[in-house]
């Protein structure tokens, strides 16, 4: 609910921030995003209007997950330090539900939420619809950008996207940063031995002589599920490993590309080896049916997000200890495997402001996220459970020291390889999880799936006019 505003005084300040506000978004109507689209993203101004006194509350949205929380109550008792009179609210839905909670909402040009925090494709689809605060000028004028890792910054808020690993420093941001993430391969160490397997081939290997050798225990067990992004995900993570890739991003070309005998290669690596060595019935399993299957000791190598394992080293949900030191002599943490190449998918989210917030709160937006990106701050949360972007943060002992996979993180950072960051991304993701999850399912053989997937997210991006040009 928001305060109403009580006194004079205080409706001409935060009548003054509105009138701000309206002006950079009337400056910025008609923008070109550098895609050859016209985006009408408002501009946030390049410094923080003044802000309320009276009691506001500052809402955000995500999906529901261990991160929400933590956000939640690590904001309640650091932010309320400097902003007594703010209180954060970390609103949740389901994680298939992600997507058009908030989209839903942005299209009716009205939210109940000042922050969205977007997945690193949504992006696109926000700032050519106008959903959200282009914050170039603000982040020039408060954000020491030089502290983080250029691809992080470019994944959590630029569009149009660098390709992998740079950052056009011309191009507009869009957020920043809140969670980084990437997967991190957990293996049982009293299984497999302590040295995790450092090839793919060799944790296929590993996988299959364990489940042989120990029955009622799958040898593998990672994201298949029709939803979300979940068996996009893993095929992607796969294809890269083995050389393939998503796209011809310059030339907007995936069919022929992502179906060239690499990516055929993966197809076949994921259907015909790893699926075979996974349980009976994991065909829909996403993030917390990996962390069950773990915990109850079910699985001899899993993959997951690092910022959802946390989990795992509870005594209270788990089979392997009934303490956090006995469940580590059990499992381990390591980077993927290298094969080809040594690709791992980036995960993460930024926070992004919603342009149809009331000023006050797109004050406070900011406000929170400046104070959030600072060095010390970014520890606190990485000793809270975050995993930070600012590369002090990252490498801090306050982060290091935290879990057993953020190490694995850090080392993982120049590794990331992201999706297609376009406006059609919810189109491509939906097309490449149906078919993926056919082919593990056996409802369409490995070849098919792939050719289908390529014409398909082909088709789109050509009805869209993405037919080679302009940057991603």
């Amino acid at each position: 609910m928001r305060h109403p505003k009580r006194t004079t005084g205080r409706k001409i300040r935060l009548a003054t921030a509105a009138l701000l506000l309206v002006a950079t978004t009337m400056a910025a109507c008609g923008d070109d995003g550098g895609d050859g689209a016209r985006t009408g993203a408002p501009k946030a101004p390049a410094t923080i209007p003044e802000l309320s006194a009276d009691p506001l509350t500052l809402s955000f949205v995500w999906f529901e997950w261990p991160p929400a929380k933590a956000l939640e109550t690590f904001a309640n008792e650091e932010y309320k330090k400097v902003r007594p009179n703010a209180t954060i609210k970390v609103n949740t839905v389901p994680n298939a539900n992600w997507h058009d909670a908030m989209f839903t909402q942005f299209a009716a040009r009205k939210t109940d939420f000042d922050i969205a925090i977007l997945d690193s494709q949504h992006i696109g689809e926000a700032v050519t619809n106008g959903n959200i605060l282009d914050l170039t000028d603000f982040v020039k004028n408060n954000i020491e950008v030089e502290a983080y890792d250029p691809y992080l910054l470019a994944a959590y808020g630029q569009f149009p996207q660098a390709e992998t690993g740079r950052r056009d420093e011309n191009a507009s941001l869009y957020g920043l940063p809140l969670l980084g993430d990437t997967w991190t391969m957990i293996y049982r160490k009293d299984l497999i031995g302590d040295q995790p397997p450092q090839t793919w081939d060799e944790m296929i290997s590993a996988a299959e002589k364990c489940q042989t050798e120990n029955p009622g225990v799958s040898g593998l067990a990672f994201h298949q599920a029709n939803g979300s992004d979940a068996a996009a995900v893993t095929y992607n993570t796969v294809n890269g490993v083995y050389g393939g890739n998503l796209w011809d991003a310059k030339a907007k070309k995936i069919e022929g590309v992502l179906n060239d005998p690499a990516g055929q290669e993966a197809m076949d690596v994921l259907v015909k080896k790893m699926k075979p060595l996974t349980a009976k019935g994991s065909g829909n399993w996403f993030i917390d049916e990996v962390n069950a299957a773990v915990a109850q000791g079910k699985a001899c190598i899993a993959f997951n997000w690092i910022a959802a394992s946390g989990g795992l080293l509870d005594p209270e949900q788990s089979t392997l200890g009934k303490s956090r030191e006995q469940i580590l002599d059990k499992l381990g943490f390591a980077t993927l495997p290298k094969q080809k190449t040594d690709l791992v998918p980036l995960g993460g989210m930024g926070m992004h402001v919603s342009a149809y917030s009331p000023a006050a709160n797109q004050a406070e937006a900011l406000n929170f996220m400046k104070w959030f990106e600072q060095a010390d701050i970014q520890k606190k949360w990485a000793a809270a459970g975050g995993v930070p972007s600012r590369t002090d943060a990252i490498q801090s002992p306050e982060f290091l020291n935290a879990g057993p996979f953020n190490k694995v993180y850090a080392d993982s950072v120049p590794r990331m390889r992201d999706m297609w960051n376009v406006p059609e991304y919810a189109r491509l993701v939906d097309i490449e999880n149906t078919n993926v999850n056919a082919a593990l399912n056996g409802a369409k053989e490995p070849k098919q799936a792939l050719d289908d997937i390529a014409k398909e997210q082909q088709a789109v991006l050509d009805s869209s006019g993405r037919k080679g040009g302009g940057g991603l």
